[in-house]
């Protein structure tokens, strides 16, 4: 035995195979995931010195690894779609800080997801930073704008934007970049820096890389 897992909340026992982890729920004949491979925190580390163009291959190679056969977590009651977009954000929240700024001073990385319940709303999913607003609706405030238009939003002054919602005062620049299935977005990328003009048109290209990855490698 090693470990524990969670199961609706109650600890279960964790169990180890040969070739796998598998979590089992309260009842020991219910099996509620498997995974064929097991990470290391080593993935969210990124050597001094690289240039952006290089930590953002890394994001994008670990993204990948991370993804590989990993579409959702699966409960009976309900679908958690976080795997992904948890690991995702662990990787580009080590990346920023570890490039000089004004990418170090990134205060915020990570997702708001398509609201199952409200049409048109986002809500708010994985990330590394402060707290934050816990719904948006399309076409408000950066991210909105980037969920209805489905176009990346490259603001380097948030001030200067249009109905830009505050959740942090310490946010001075943001980029959200829409991840898009058949058509529809289904979540967005939302990245805050401290420093104004904290992203730029590299940035904009390696996160629609990642934002196309993780649409095809995700069921949202």
């Amino acid at each position: 035995m090693i470990g524990h897992d969670f199961a609706f909340g109650v600890y279960a026992p964790l169990t180890k195979s040969r070739h796998s982890l598998s979590f089992r729920a309260a009842s020991p004949n219910t099996r509620l995931f498997a995974f064929p491979n097991m990470v290391h925190a080593e993935s969210s580390t990124f050597a001094a010195g690289l240039a952006k163009a290089d930590v953002y291959a890394q994001v994008l190679e670990q993204a990948k690894a991370l993804m590989d056969g990993q579409r959702n977590w699966r409960l009976i009651v309900r679908v958690l779609k976080v795997c992904n977009t948890a690991n995702v954000a662990s990787l580009l929240w080590h990346a920023f800080h570890s490039l000089p700024a004004p990418s170090s001073a990134v205060n915020w990385a990570g997702f708001y997801v398509l609201d199952p319940s409200t049409p048109e709303q986002l809500i708010l999913g994985p990330f590394q930073g402060m707290v934050a607003c816990q719904t948006i609706r399309f076409g408000k405030g950066v991210c909105g704008a980037a969920a209805a238009s489905q176009q990346t939003q490259l603001v380097p002054d948030v001030e200067k934007f249009p109905g830009h919602i505050a959740c942090d005062g310490a946010s001075k620049s943001e980029i959200v970049v829409p991840i898009v299935q058949k058509g529809k977005t289904v979540a967005i990328i939302d990245i805050d820096c401290a420093e104004l003009e904290g992203f730029d048109e590299e940035d904009k290209k390696y996160l629609e890389e990642l934002a196309a990855l993780l649409a095809g490698a995700c069921d949202f």
